[in-house]
């Protein structure tokens, strides 16, 4: 798929993106019960019918290319390794949604030679729509799912997003909510002045709208957790990089797609060799 399509590619992709996070809200206020896979992770029904939706949408609009997906790698259906894949979390923090915070959100990534070239995140709580297009940019639009208040993917406001250029004595981090202390060492070798806890891929859109400076995961994470995530926030003129200051790259289908180490970065990486500061 060719950058110039990234643009049909969200419009196409836009209507499931609502109706799974319709699908995620609706659950989200009566509550769910809750399961546990093999790897001691929960999930919901609200996971497999939010998925459920983004796949049967991705097989009309690109029937041709493989997609990675959490619930259903859970299950055992892994496809093929391939230089072009789709990757999908359809509910990124299913830990917060069961508690009921309203940080979660529906991730779809493509990833084109192990670099992630599109990326859209749609967080259903605020009706906050970020996505890559097609001339390069990261833009961010308010999209209501509610049937009643929905609008056409063409009568969207969007905003270009542009990732703020740090101020080295008074960083911003956003820490996730499941990181428990890891990563503390980093943030002190920083210097950094305040660390906000926020769940999902919110924290790569938060630092591509300008409004932090990193997010350091010194933990478990897999592809589809990170690859929207990464697209829009290097659109935006951030990097996401692993320790030693190369690319998070995509495709580690031996590792079952599972994340080494890896820090978001507002601009260029202000540490390389971050490993050495965990603490």
């Amino acid at each position: 798929m060719r950058a110039a399509d990234f643009d049909r590619l969200a419009e196409k992709l836009y209507p499931a993106v609502l109706d799974a996070g319709l699908l995620e809200m609706q659950h989200f206020k009566t509550g769910v019960p809750i399961e546990t896979k093999s790897d001691r992770s929960p999930v919901t029904v609200a996971d497999r019918e939010a998925e459920a939706v983004i796949l049967a949408a991705l097989a009309q609009i690109a029937p041709d290319l493989p997609v990675v997906a959490e619930e259903a790698v859970s299950a055992g259906h892994i496809p093929a390794p391939s230089n072009e894949f789709f990757l999908v979390d359809a509910l990124d923090g299913t830990r917060l949604f069961i508690r009921g915070k309203p940080e979660f959100s529906v991730n779809i990534g493509l990833v084109q030679n192990r670099r992630p070239v599109f990326g859209m995140i749609y967080v259903p709580p605020t009706g906050d729509l970020f996505y890559t297009a097609a001339d390069g940019r990261a833009v961010r639009a308010n999209a209501p799912w509610s049937l009643a208040d929905r609008i056409a993917f063409s009568a969207l406001t969007r905003h270009t997003l542009s990732a703020r250029t740090p101020d080295r004595n008074n960083l911003k981090a956003f820490n996730s909510q499941t990181a428990g202390a890891a990563g503390a060492g980093l943030l002190k070798a920083l210097n950094v002045k305040t660390a906000e806890p926020i769940g999902s891929s919110l924290k790569f859109c938060l630092i591509a709208a300008g409004e932090g400076d990193l997010y350091a995961r010194l933990g478990e994470t897999s592809e589809w957790d990170t690859a929207a995530g990464q697209a829009i926030l290097e659109a935006a003129g951030g990097t996401v990089t692993i320790d030693g200051g190369t690319a998070l790259t995509y495709g580690k289908a031996a590792a079952t797609y599972r994340n080494p180490h890896f820090v978001a970065w507002a601009r260029e990486p202000l540490i390389a060799d971050f490993g050495r500061h965990h603490g």
